[in-house]
């Protein structure tokens, strides 16, 4: 890349997996971010997020409960304060769980649980983060990251067109509704931010060997980030709201 793919992004769910991998791609890119801001619970507990503290200059590690609103609030007051009068320029809602649910024994617990974090967290997330982004998009005219952009990390199991019987997400139903929902948030946001320039897309990752993941998915966190960070830097206003794959390639709903 000619020029950094943003001056400055944040990235939940950054203490493992394609989180953690992120704000690696980020940080040794050339040229790389003024700040990545990586976020978790436990910052202090991150291992991997220390080191690399240890070892970059730009990286910012903050406390994130993203269930929690009185978090979410400090958190931006903190990122305020690391941003400046430049704003935020891309939000990456990474953070997620995933809890097992076939049809037989899935949970009035597990589904809420579930859409409270992978869907609800991230529209609160997106809303607390709006004016940082707005005062961003303020800088440049062009959509794409490197002016704002809300990036939600979704998954191919929530695409409703490729849903079949037996297929491998039949026992995930909490996590692929809830992705599901996610998508529809991100179309929502894409239409309600499309004039204030702030450019919002779904992505899926690809299935990753990370704790998430499990060991049988065919890619590695370090195979898929160059592509996903190079997706990122290439995204403009034909994507926003968009569900696209890590290579770019477009998603049925």
């Amino acid at each position: 890349m000619d020029q950094a793919l943003c001056r400055s992004v944040l990235i939940t769910g950054a203490n493992r997996g394609i989180g953690l991998g992120l704000v690696e791609g980020f940080l040794a890119a050339s040229p790389c971010p003024e700040v990545v801001i990586a976020t978790c619970r436990c910052p202090e507990s991150a291992q991997e997020l220390q080191k690399l503290c240890k070892q970059y200059s730009n990286i910012r590690v903050l406390p994130l409960d993203v269930v929690s609103e009185n978090s979410i609030k400090e958190t931006v007051k903190k990122v305020e304060d690391i941003v400046g009068e430049k704003g935020l320029n891309c939000l990456i809602n990474n953070a997620g769980i995933n809890v097992l649910g076939s049809l037989e024994d899935v949970t009035t617990e597990a589904m809420l649980r579930t859409f409270e974090t992978n869907t609800v967290a991230q529209l609160m997330l997106s809303k607390a983060f709006l004016p940082l982004l707005k005062t961003a998009a303020k800088q440049s005219s062009t959509m794409g990251c490197h002016r704002a952009a809300i990036v939600n990390m979704s998954s191919i199991s929530a695409s409703i067109g490729l849903a079949k019987s037996n297929d491998i997400y039949h026992a995930v139903y909490p996590y692929r509704i809830s992705k599901a929902a996610l998508n529809m948030l991100t179309k929502c946001l894409a239409t309600d931010l499309k004039l204030e320039g702030i450019l919002c897309i779904a992505l899926h990752p690809g299935w990753i060997q990370t704790d998430m993941g499990g060991t049988k998915a065919p890619l590695k966190v370090q195979d898929a980030v160059p592509s996903i960070i190079s997706l990122l830097a290439q995204l403009s206003e034909k994507d926003n709201g968009a569900f696209l794959d890590w290579e770019g390639k477009t998603l049925p709903w």
